[in-house]
């Protein structure tokens, strides 16, 4: 199966930046039918943990994914399920 991984701990104080690369991530999966993207928000005080779930959870993005799974073993990890 193939993956997309996003570690956003270099940009973790751009806003503007994770939106990009979260948008980018997305359509890169879609274009390329990749099955499953891991998108690593690290673990720190899991503000931007909320921040890319809520953007997950947007209706424009919902639409693309089957399913979101939080790591259970490692809570600074989420991986997004594609439906293909």
């Amino acid at each position: 199966m193939a993956k997309i991984k996003l570690d956003l701990h270099d940009i973790f104080s751009n806003g503007r930046a994770i939106e990009e690369e979260l948008n980018r991530v997305i359509r890169e999966a879609v274009e390329k039918r990749i099955e499953l993207v891991e998108i690593i928000p690290g673990k720190g005080s899991g503000a931007l943990k909320k921040s890319v779930l809520r953007f997950l959870e947007r209706p424009e993005i919902k639409k693309f994914y089957r399913r979101i799974e939080k790591d259970d073993k490692n809570f600074g990890r989420i991986f997004v399920h594609f439906r293909f």
